[in-house]
């Protein structure tokens, strides 16, 4: 049966469409794991002198244990972003004389084979191999490369119970950021030593080779947690029950404000919080407002102005930027309606215009406590919001004319790329990096004043061009006005 089930994974995967029309991603993801794959083989061979050079006076076998913890964090919240329950066209095989138990096994055993997998014995078993040399027991390196394999697919099983409950609560990624967070932090500020406790448990483990049984009776235990999880779903009607909601409805009577774009600005706002994907953006918000921290409190990050506006754009602009890079594409599912109807486009882009200048404003005040670590960041984050209220909202929008992907609403936002294309890739350049760029020569050939008025210089033409701007915008959009529909109405 097993052999059965291979064979009709070969043939599904070869034969989709998916396969065929992308070939050119499929080469470029095959690149990507041959570089990591290179990559982890001479950090396998190179860790150990590299240890042993810096930190002579220690055991590196210890301090390989005691940093696992943060490899262990590093692990799940990876997995949980990018790795996904490889589950196949499984209700065929409920109508045929075929165990659910089968079908479940093999798609837990599947998911044993992934990737996430393989890539860490391209590491530790190098590592190994260096350290028998290097005259620690065999035995001992032996039982350590086991605890590891053990602890990957714990790492694999656990995620699958992680994500399966946080689909069935709705959750965001928040949640999962803040215990992570939580957990550093109360390792990095010696509240409870993680990394002692989890490197004294592996090396332990490592010269005790019966205590291997403990990982082994966790890695059943998750095990046949996920069996059970995934057998009680397994079942053709398990989709077809609607989940029901009760909507509610928000008091918008303070969009009336904005005139004609108004009811546009009340439509998005209600899709944003009523769908799982926008709902989540949201959340990113937060994020984003507080990517500065992991810079800013470092002294050899306060010394490099030219970087200042990079972060600013980014803290200032994260609504901007994650919802701006998919505007039609959030309407995708009723834009044949949308377009159908006796409105503007104009005042359909002019309410997505509206609703990024308000994010920006209103995320420039939330940062504005940033100002703790020197005048100049604050300064550098206000002449970032102008620059992305006059130039980036325009090059944004204009972007989304090419935009040709269909969105699912339902999926969660954080590292998903569903409806990306080539568009969002190319227009982070303008976004991010030509501001930067800007700003770092004006810095270097006059001074960081000149730098920092020439953002606002150019932010400001933008508001003040605001009008011919969005006429041309327009015009772009209703060129591709019908392509659009087409593209919007196909099923991906």
């Amino acid at each position: 049966m097993i052999k059965h089930f291979l064979s009709l994974e070969w043939k599904q995967y070869f034969r989709s469409s998916y396969w065929q029309k992308s070939i050119a991603l499929n080469i470029l993801l095959v690149f990507f794991a041959l570089y990591f794959v290179a990559v982890f083989l001479v950090m396998g061979f190179a860790l150990l002198p590299v240890l042993k050079k810096f930190f002579p006076d220690q055991d590196p076998f210890i301090i390989i244990n005691n940093y696992f913890f943060y490899w262990i964090l590093a692990d799940i919240m990876m997995r949980f972003f990018f790795q996904k329950l490889p589950v196949m066209s499984v209700k065929p095989f409920l109508t045929q004389p075929i165990k659910r138990s089968s079908v479940v096994n093999f798609v837990l055993g599947k998911s044993a084979m992934s990737f996430f997998n393989f890539l860490p014995l391209f590491a530790i078993i190098p590592f190994g191999i260096m350290l028998i040399i290097d005259g620690y027991s065999a035995s001992v390196v032996l039982t350590w490369i086991l605890l590891v394999i053990l602890i990957t697919l714990i790492i694999n099983f656990f995620n699958f119970i992680l994500e399966s409950y946080s689909a069935e609560k709705e959750l965001s990624i928040l949640p999962l950021i803040l215990i992570a967070g939580s957990l550093f932090a109360l390792n990095y500020f010696e509240l409870i030593s993680f990394t002692d406790l989890l490197g004294s448990a592996m090396t332990s483990i490592s010269n005790n080779s019966i205590l291997i049984l403990i990982p082994a009776a966790v890695l059943g235990l998750v095990y046949v947690t996920n069996y059970k999880l995934l057998r009680e779903k397994l079942f053709l009607d398990s989709s077809l029950k609607s989940k029901a909601q009760e909507v509610n409805a928000s008091n918008l009577e303070w969009t009336k404000k904005f005139g004609d774009v108004a009811p546009f600005m009340q439509l998005d706002l209600r899709l944003i919080w009523r769908n799982k994907r926008t709902r989540s953006s949201v959340f990113i918000m937060v994020i984003g407002l507080l990517y500065g921290l992991f810079f800013y409190p470092q002294p050899m990050y306060r010394d490099m102005v030219w970087f200042f506006p990079f972060i600013g754009i980014f803290v200032t602009g994260i609504f901007l930027i994650n919802f701006g890079q998919f505007v039609p594409a959030w309407d995708s599912g009723y834009y044949k309606l949308l377009m159908s109807q006796n409105i503007k486009y104009e005042q359909y882009l002019k309410s997505k215009f509206t609703l990024m200048s308000l994010s920006v404003i209103l995320l420039f005040v939330l940062s504005i406590p940033y100002v703790f670590f020197g005048w100049k960041i604050l300064i550098a984050h206000f002449a970032a919001a102008v620059y992305n209220i006059g130039v980036n909202t325009h090059v944004i929008l204009l972007g989304g004319s090419y935009n040709r992907k269909k969105i699912d609403l339902n999926q969660r936002a954080a590292f998903n790329y569903q409806g990306t294309g080539a568009v969002q890739w190319l227009i982070g350049f303008p976004l991010m990096i030509l501001p930067m760029i800007i700003f770092a020569l004006i810095n270097w050939l006059v001074n960081f004043e000149a730098g920092i008025a020439t953002l606002i210089i150019l932010g400001i033409l933008g508001i003040v061009f605001h009008n011919p701007l969005m006429r041309i915008i327009t015009k772009r959009y209703l060129n591709s006005k019908y392509k659009m529909i087409d593209a919007f109405s196909q099923d991906t």
